[in-house]
């Protein structure tokens, strides 16, 4: 079977594009290497040395190259997208125009292509801050950022394209990724960067914001157990940890898994930023089997080994 990931050459993408090939997928990497940040060539070293993969430099925004992408492909996992949500306050145009129309384009290449499934990743940020906790998929969507509104939009035109175009499509609301080869706007990555550097670590608010930390292999196995699923189109998925925290105690973390003393700079909360993510994830581990495995302690440790590793140049050094 033939898989084709837009962005899969970023974080999640190129975890889960390894995964799938260990579990004897073909699969077809579709990523234009914005430059909203670099390293993602790095991220696909060892993918394009292996047969069962093919690489493509595409825009989901040229939707005759999406098109061409897309002959003889089984399924589609959308994860191409514009992230940030202070950079959607900055360039809400781009983040609109990548977010909905490249997802419409996606979406119509997939259909007129006969695919057989595509699974959108989405955001916890369609939610806004949430009326209860933990967070159902029932629960109302208001966005507070321009980033959540147009995944939310992105959502929509999925469902539109399902019920009247009878495109098989599911939807999965990641919450908070981490792990390697995180962005480097990423929390985490800036939290280990600032501690590795003897630096204050930046605060924005009083850091008792909660956050549902996810880690990366658990989205992967969550994506693909979505993937092959049946029955299950034209539904809504959280995937989450089930387990928040604040991010004062993750920060603090962090430090004693590095060895060093932390110190806090608070500065003023960011617009668009929410309060709280919590994923009520009992639908997932109904429906998908799906069942997180990895402790916030053992992905962090993953992460800063990771980062130790590569060092804090990884996004400009591998071009």
């Amino acid at each position: 079977m033939r898989v084709l990931l837009t962005g899969g050459a970023g974080f999640i993408g190129s975890n889960l594009s390894e995964e799938l090939i260990e579990r004897g997928y073909k699969v077809i990497i579709y990523d234009n290497y914005d430059e909203y940040y670099q390293g993602k060539k790095f991220n696909l070293k060892n993918l394009a040395k292996r047969r069962e993969c093919t690489i493509i430099e595409g825009d989901i925004l040229d939707y005759e190259k999406t098109l061409e992408a897309m002959k003889k492909t089984d399924i589609v996992i959308h994860l191409a997208a514009q992230p940030g949500v202070r950079y959607s306050t900055r360039n809400p145009e781009k983040t609109f125009k990548v977010n909905v129309l490249g997802t419409l384009n996606v979406l119509k290449a997939a259909k007129k292509s006969s695919v057989k499934k595509v699974v959108f990743a989405s955001s916890s940020s369609v939610y806004g801050n949430p009326e209860y906790t933990p967070i159902d998929e029932k629960h109302p969507t208001n966005p507070i950022s321009i980033y959540g509104i147009s995944k939310l939009a992105a959502e929509k035109i999925c469902l539109i394209y399902h019920r009247m175009e009878k495109l098989p499509v599911v939807i999965l609301r990641y919450h908070t990724v981490y792990g390697p080869r995180q962005r480097p706007d990423m929390a985490i990555h800036k939290w280990t960067k600032q501690i590795l550097d003897n630096k204050p670590v930046t605060v924005y608010g009083d850091g008792r914001q909660i956050r549902d930390f996810t880690y990366v292999s658990d989205v992967v196995d969550a994506t693909i157990k979505a993937m092959e699923k049946e029955g299950i189109e034209g539904e809504t998925f959280n995937i989450g940890s089930g387990k928040p925290i604040e991010i004062i105690e993750v920060i603090k973390l962090l430090a004693e898994i590095i060895g060093k003393e932390v110190k806090i700079k608070y500065e003023e909360p960011k617009p668009g930023d929410v309060k709280c993510t919590h994923a009520e994830i009992l639908k997932a581990k109904r429906k998908l089997n799906y069942n997180p495995k990895t402790p916030l302690r053992e992905g962090l440790t993953n992460f800063v080994e990771w980062y130790k590793l590569y060092g804090s140049n990884y996004y400009t050094r591998y071009q």
